[in-house]
């Protein structure tokens, strides 16, 4: 894994967690079916983790990364688990998580689909003696134990930056920018938005930038994105840039470019750093996206999740602000990375995505041509 990634406050953070050695004095180890037993005499068995995923449409990481790193921390550590997706239906959420709590999750780690249902959620959990871990989006007066995610601020000023880069390599004059942001419904996609308004806003403010259309994609729903960006192309066809909050709204956003011969021509930004989105940045069609470390993310909170199955109070070393229930709710925040074309390698060798799923047809040459190994 590359150095630097990940920040120091975060390295301490995990540090902070202690977690138990497992050995012959209260070890457990997973069954096949992700089960545990416990091994050794007089062993103490651990609990049992529950883990809610929120859909596998707004993006692939969710049953590619998130899912593959968290059962091979379980596993590794003999804890039972669970591990299930909500596919975007809160109905599903919430019954998914009943099930949880029945059949015996002493922890519960969520990504909530909205604050909402996620605080019903973590209500009934910690009602019945359940920890509870909010997973990379904050759940707003919902009180989870822990919080663990990256910098989201922090991602949506990378994006900003990286369009004002690319605008500025392509000479742009005072141009017009789209705004594509994430759903309504996500803490994230707030914090992301006030982040590259944060960079976006003194430009609208100097004239050096105009601002275009400006509108959220409900539940990220990567269709809608389309349609969206279709209308605002054709209420403002002179579109400059496109601020797409992540690499599927980016991805819905350069289709449509593509069909006005406009690929290209218009930077867009992105987020998570997945496959699509990079070969995007290969062919040369979107200028930047974010790689979050998901094992990174993944590791902290599963670690979280194993020190409290086994009965112990981890600490997080950092907090962040409920702005709903006005509480500093412990957290492990990660530090996410700009990519642009010259540092695509870099995901690479951090081992996120491999050559082989990237390079493949037309972008072996433009793998050979950004370095990658």
């Amino acid at each position: 894994m590359r150095k630097g990634i990940l920040s120091l406050t975060a390295a301490a953070a995990l540090l902070t967690f202690g977690l138990a050695a497992c050995g012959d004095d209260g070890a457990t180890t997973a069954a096949p079916d992700g089960a545990a037993s416990s091994a050794g005499a007089g062993a103490k068995t651990a609990g049992k983790v529950g883990v809610i995923l929120p859909d596998s449409k707004s993006s692939a990481r969710w049953e590619t990364a998130d899912r593959k790193y968290l059962e091979e921390a379980f596993k590794a550590a003999g804890v039972a688990y669970d591990i299930q997706n909500a596919q975007g239906d809160k109905t599903q959420f919430q019954t998914i998580a009943d099930q949880m709590i029945t059949n015996g999750a002493t922890v519960l780690m969520i990504v909530n689909l909205d604050s909402g249902t996620g605080k019903a959620v973590l209500d009934k959990a910690k009602s019945q003696g359940v920890a509870t871990i909010d997973y990379d989006r904050l759940t707003l007066g919902g009180g989870a134990a822990y919080y663990v995610s990256f910098d989201n601020t922090k991602v949506g000023t990378l994006q900003g930056e990286g369009l004002v880069k690319c605008l500025t390599d392509k000479k742009a004059d005072k141009p017009i920018i789209a705004e594509l942001n994430g759903s309504p419904t996500d803490n994230n996609a707030t914090l992301f938005k006030n982040g590259y308004d944060g960079v976006l806003k003194p430009k609208y403010d100097s004239g050096d930038y105009k601002k275009g259309p400006d509108q959220s994609v409900p539940d990220w729903d990567n269709a809608q994105a389309g349609t969206i960006f279709e209308q605002m192309l054709t209420e403002q066809p002179k579109i400059a840039g496109v601020l797409a909050a992540n690499d599927g709204l980016g991805n819905a956003a350069i289709t449509v470019l593509k069909k006005n011969n406009l690929n290209g021509k218009v930077p867009v930004t992105g987020q998570d750093a997945t496959v699509q989105g990079l070969q995007n940045i290969l062919a040369g069609d979107q200028c930047m996206t974010v790689y979050k470390a998901i094992k990174k993310e993944a590791d902290a909170a599963s670690q979280l999740a194993i020190a409290l199955a086994k009965g112990e109070k981890p600490a997080a070393s950092g907090s962040v602000k409920d702005t709903e229930s006005g509480a500093d709710v412990p957290a492990v925040l990660l530090d996410p990375q700009a990519i642009y074309f010259d540092n695509v390698k870099d995901v690479v060798a951090d081992g996120y995505v491999t050559k082989d799923e990237l390079c493949t047809g037309d972008f072996a040459d433009k793998c050979t041509e950004a370095g990658i190994q």
